[in-house]
């Protein structure tokens, strides 16, 4: 193995080793630099699995490079040049948008499961550009487009790697390059997917149909996928091709979120213990917050984090009610989280371009206003790499005690949506925020029923996946109480401003 820019544990560095005879296999050697043409028929999966701050994502990280220094080109869901014969190819994947803007974050270009199943067509004059960016063609002389703005892409892009931001820096849309989407025809090379925890069985099957090599980032004390029976797709893999990750890297930085999660695999510790743990720590580390109440001013960007529907439902409408939403209508700046899409089979290509946007099943968006057709919505994907859309949508306000929800507005067909202020814990999961609150009479309720998945207590299950969703402060709220605003909700940070004036073509509502 070439030595490491960085310290590796020993159990990180049998997981790199054994990646790395996992890529030889497939004609890669990180070692030499020496890359063969892929080989094929045979297909390899591999994953690597540990909890919360055992160093998958640094391995993920170190990997990405090594291959990216050994010639391998890396495919991301905003551009794909065209097709060299026997290049090697690397794509890194999450279930979510907000997954993927983590690993983004932190230097990894990182996209959704969905941009890589779908492949986006291009507009000709733009897709010089890209060329241009990419190294593949020369600098092109666009009509209205000046030199100023295309050293503005060009600079965006040599720090960023982004086609959609550096035609954002250049005074473009991602709506003048992308026309389209259409079912990825050719296989891709070496695929990795983190939050792989987060995957079901027909999504696995998808991606090992692209990927003759695929690497599965994962965290085991997560939530399986609803209707998994309490599984995960690694679980199936033969024990060789699993590798445990136990050392916990981010604990030398005295993180007491990441405590309270590894606390929980404690199999005497009851909910009681653990709270008086979490009340303990809060009284000498500002990171966790023992709440009284819930603070609505982080509802509109950081929900609330509950298990039972119920629940949410009366915090959503708690949080509409002391914001004074009318019932008729939203107010710019409420959160929505995407919960699919209503359209008949014959509009799949209309499916395809919503989903590549990103307006995938869990997306969270802030509503920024209507659009300029009935029951359109202008909104903000979180997450998104080009995050501003409008697309025909069906807005949802769940009631207490009511059955059918209410609409406010509704086009014919769309995105659906639910209110966004809370959501449920396996909703969230691949997501993270700054702050975090969890409302722990929900999994009080959890530890009195008694229920266990995957033979652990559920009520522990759910707390894991919870805190760990928190990156610098968890409140843990103890009362069923809803502080009141300090402030309306805001919009005006992320409103998308070009730029540069120039815009080349009108943009298109989605649908």
């Amino acid at each position: 193995m070439s030595v490491p820019s960085v310290q590796y544990s020993d159990d990180q560095a049998a997981a790199y080793d054994a990646v790395s005879e996992l890529l030889r296999g497939s004609g890669i050697n990180l070692d030499d630099h020496l890359l063969m043409p892929p080989k094929s028929g045979k297909t390899s999966v591999l994953a690597v699995t540990g909890k919360a701050g055992s160093g998958k994502t640094l391995l993920l990280a170190e990997l990405y490079k090594a291959l990216q220094e050994a010639g391998v080109d890396v495919v991301s869901g905003d551009y794909e040049p065209r097709r060299k014969k026997d290049r090697r190819t690397l794509a890194i994947l999450a279930p979510t948008n907000k997954a993927a803007s983590v690993l983004r974050l932190r230097g990894v270009p990182a996209t959704t499961i969905h941009r890589i199943l779908y492949t986006p067509v291009y507009d000709p004059e733009y897709e010089r550009i890209a060329e241009w960016l990419a190294g593949s063609g020369e600098r092109p002389e666009i009509e209205g487009l000046t030199d100023l703005a295309l050293d503005r892409a060009a600079t965006f892009y040599a720090s960023n790697k982004s086609i959609p931001g550096a035609l954002a820096a250049a005074g473009l849309r991602g709506s003048d390059f992308i026309t389209g989407w259409k079912r990825r025809e050719e296989p891709l090379d070496i695929g990795f997917v983190d939050e792989s925890s987060m995957l079901d069985d027909r999504q696995f099957e998808d991606l090992q149909e692209i990927f003759p090599t695929l690497l599965l980032f994962g965290d085991p004390a997560q939530l399986a996928p609803v209707n998994q029976s309490g599984t995960m797709v690694f679980d199936k893999l033969a024990a060789p091709c699993i590798l445990t990750l136990n050392r916990i890297h981010r604990q030398e930085a005295d993180n007491p979120i990441l405590d309270l999660a590894h606390a929980l695999s404690d199999p005497d510790l009851s909910f009681e213990q653990f709270e008086r743990m979490i009340e303990e720590i809060a009284r000498r580390d500002e990171r966790v917050v023992w709440g009284q109440r819930v603070e609505v001013d982080l509802m509109a960007r950081s929900p609330v984090l509950v298990w039972r529907n119920a629940t949410r439902i009366r915090l959503i409408n708690a949080f509409r009610q002391v914001h004074g939403a009318p019932e008729d209508a939203l107010l710019e700046g409420e959160p929505l989280i995407c919960d699919g899409l209503e359209l008949p089979l014959k509009h799949r290509k209309k499916r395809l371009d919503l989903e590549a946007r990103g307006l995938i099943k869990g997306a969270q968006v802030i509503y920024l206003g209507e659009g300029r057709k009935p029951g359109f919505s202008r909104l903000h994907v979180m997450g998104a790499e080009d995050p501003q859309v409008s697309a025909a949508s069906i807005v949802k306000i769940e009631k207490p005690d009511e059955e059918e929800p209410f609409i406010p507005f509704a086009a014919r067909m769309g995105a659906t949506f639910l209110h966004g202020a809370a959501v449920t814990i396996h909703k969230a999961q691949g997501s993270q925020w700054d702050t975090v609150q969890v409302f722990a009479p929900d999994l009080y309720a959890a530890a009195r029923m008694g229920r266990s998945e995957a033979g652990q207590p559920l009520w522990k299950r759910l707390a894991y996946v919870a805190i760990t969703r928190a990156q610098d402060r968890l409140i843990w709220v103890v009362r069923n109480r809803l502080a009141k605003p300090t402030t309306g909700l805001q919009v005006d940070d992320l409103r998308s401003v070009p730029a540069a004036p120039l815009q080349l073509s009108e943009p298109q509502e989605l649908l």
